[in-house]
């Protein structure tokens, strides 16, 4: 299994010097160039179990630039399994960047309409219940094995926090860290921004992962017009932040850091606050956003 290597860094702020609030960052890039972030903590022991469960053919979901297929696709080689990636959409002409990465690990491709893409379980049964071998991932890496290791953060962590924040798509991250909170007697806050439009539904998805005991708080106003949606304002806000030397995507870590500069200018928290925010990782995909330009 991968060595963690994590570090935890102080951001500087004249906003957060006026608003007398630190702000630190937890470098989970930092884990591994592609098995990177919240992809090796929300896999790690999914690919224990399909070990044990004498299974070496990985398959999971995604959409033509999923971070977590690009995460799986390196694992598999790295680990010694084969991975079948199953992709929304028509397939392409000519691979994009991250579909590109997969195959060079050496991931296969299903491409499915979005219609039959919904239903994965029965997805995975037409095409692969004749391999003895395949292994389910649902999209993400989602599901109750992912929540060990996304807890296993707080294990890490040098010192306590007020708060700690997180970009949101599955929720599967952020349930892992309130239960891990909950199970450690902490009183940390843990708060999700969720990317996607219309996500008030992660609430239920979080709490039939985890029941309703863990706190856990969703900002759902973030999402900047919906998945990897963009618009000037924030486009301009993240490519100066990334001038500053840390750099973030503009579908996860860049939405939940200019959720975190908005709330600390609306005084949100309070004065003396410690703030801790999770870079996930996927940089990778921060590519794609200059084919769109």
């Amino acid at each position: 299994m991968l060595p963690i290597f994590s570090p935890v860094e102080e951001l500087k702020n004249d906003l957060f010097e006026q608003k007398q609030v630190k702000v630190y960052i937890k470098r989970d890039d930092l884990i591994h160039p592609f098995i990177s972030g919240n992809k090796w903590r929300k896999l790690k022991y999914v690919l224990a179990d399909a070990r044990d469960s004498n299974k070496n053919h990985l398959v999971s979901f995604g959409g033509a630039y999923s971070n977590h297929l690009l995460a799986l696709a390196c694992a598999g080689a790295k680990f010694g399994f084969k991975t079948t990636g199953i992709i929304r959409g028509d397939e392409p002409r000519k691979l994009n960047h991250q579909l590109f990465l997969c195959q060079q690990f050496g991931m296969d491709f299903l491409f499915v309409s979005r219609e039959t893409y919904r239903n994965k379980p029965q997805l995975f049964f037409n095409n692969f219940a004749n391999d003895p071998d395949a292994y389910f991932i649902d999209e993400g890496g989602a599901g109750n094995l992912a929540l060990p290791g996304c807890a296993e953060l707080l294990d890490e962590l040098p010192e306590p926090y007020d708060h700690i924040f997180l970009a949101c798509g599955t929720g599967t991250t952020l349930a892992g860290l309130a239960m891990g909170a909950f199970q450690r007697n902490l009183s940390t806050k843990i708060e999700g921004i969720a990317v996607l439009k219309g996500a008030d539904f992660l609430h239920s998805d979080i709490q039939q992962l985890i029941g309703t005991d863990p706190k856990f708080t969703l900002h759902l106003d973030y999402h900047q017009g919906g998945y990897a949606k963009t618009n000037t304002e924030y486009l301009n806000w993240l490519f100066d932040f990334n001038k500053t030397g840390l750099l973030l995507d503009h579908v996860y870590t860049g939405k939940m850091m200019f959720a975190l500069f908005d709330l600390i200018s609306k005084d949100y928290f309070k004065p003396g606050s410690r703030i801790l925010t999770i870079h996930t990782g996927g940089l990778t995909g921060l590519i794609g956003l200059n084919n769109e330009q």
